[in-house]
């Protein structure tokens, strides 16, 4: 699984990247999380709200830190 947290550096971002690789340790999942903070980058995937979660090329959230429960699920599918 290809996990990519897009956000600037923001507190909301770092957030985002924490609760994120919180959930891959805490569950066993086998996936590559990187940050991309490059906004050409992050704009590349249509994100105009940040911080934005994408697994394996799609975007599956945007504009919020959600709980480690909504990583969980969204990582789940």
């Amino acid at each position: 699984m290809e996990i990519k947290i897009l956000g600037t550096g923001c507190p909301k971002c770092k957030a985002l990247e924490k609760v994120t690789r919180d959930v891959v340790a805490e569950n066993g999942i086998d996936a590559n999380v990187t940050k991309v903070e490059d906004i050409m980058d992050i704009m590349k995937f249509g994100v105009m709200t940040t911080p934005a979660l994408v697994v394996d090329g799609v975007v599956v959230m945007k504009g919020h830190v959600p709980s480690k429960e909504e990583v969980r699920q969204l990582l789940s599918v």
